[in-house]
């Protein structure tokens, strides 16, 4: 399969997502801050923190985690400033947010894995539109990337140092996540798990990290096939909508975007408002 590399030197990208312009947009973990990819270069858009994962809104705005802040922030790309949108749960500051994704209805789901490698500590949350922060599970080895299914009534949680997949039921009106249950095992990395995003094939791409590769899981849990890339970290990875540059996976070991274009596009993403 053809992989391209669309960019390097970058200092642990993670987080991949594409702007209603057509942009993809990823952060620096250790750089402290977000790249806007266009046109084949980018630029830097220095925010401080550790930014994680993103997600854009309807109004263009790229919010995203921030480990070392311990909090979800959002840029704002037209009035070139970033604000801080929450930074507690239960009276606690966040244990070092991950990821994030908007379901149906635009409230916002986050992961909190802390340090959870060793004791199953780390947990989720959501943020509904209000500003109201709740934790949805507890309890897991490293929660990381999440990801909903085309309609938003499943959401799936990789449990990274676990090497597995959680799928549960999601109640955008209660903010509940019920009936989890072990959806797909065996996304052997060292540690395991990121990142995923679906495809309009109706398969799951999940970055493992460690493994130097891209799972494929079928609608069932099962692992299909693995896509070898070139570079051991992938954290995290994003279809573009347009279907130019395919999946885009962010690798963190050679501090890259590699581009698959074979594999087309993704199902729809949700946005807040």
């Amino acid at each position: 399969m053809n992989i391209d590399i669309i960019a390097d030197g970058l200092e642990f990208p993670e987080g991949p997502a594409f702007d209603a312009q057509g942009d993809l947009w990823a952060v620096e973990l250790k750089g402290g801050g977000l790249i806007r990819w266009s046109g084949g270069s980018y630029e830097r858009v220095p925010t401080g923190g550790g930014p994680n994962g993103i997600v854009i809104d309807d109004a263009g705005r790229v919010l995203f985690c921030d480990s070392a802040e311990r909090s979800i922030r959002r840029h704002d790309p037209s009035a070139g400033r970033t604000d801080t949108m929450a930074t507690h749960v239960d009276g606690e500051i966040l244990n070092k947010p991950n990821d994030l994704a908007f379901d149906a209805v635009g409230n916002l789901l986050f992961t909190c894995p802390g340090d959870s490698r060793q004791e199953p500590t780390g947990y989720a949350c959501v943020m509904a539109p209000s500003g109201e922060v709740r934790k949805i599970a507890e309890g897991y080895y490293f929660p990381n990337g999440l990801v909903f299914n085309a309609d938003g009534s499943q959401l799936i949680i990789a449990e990274t140092y676990k090497q597995r997949l959680w799928v549960g039921d999601w109640d955008p009106a209660e903010l509940s996540w019920t009936n989890p249950r072990v959806w797909a095992e065996g996304l052997v990395g060292a540690p395991g798990p990121d990142g995923m995003a679906w495809g309009k094939d109706g398969r799951l791409y999940v970055a493992v990290y460690g493994s130097g590769a891209v799972y494929v899981i079928s609608e069932y849990g099962e692992i299909l096939d693995r896509i070898e890339l070139p570079g051991k970290n992938p954290t995290n990875c994003a279809f573009d909508p347009s279907g130019e540059l395919g999946l885009v996976v962010t690798e963190a070991e050679q501090g890259r975007l590699l581009s698959i274009p074979g594999l087309g596009t993704g199902i729809p993403l949700f946005a807040g408002v």
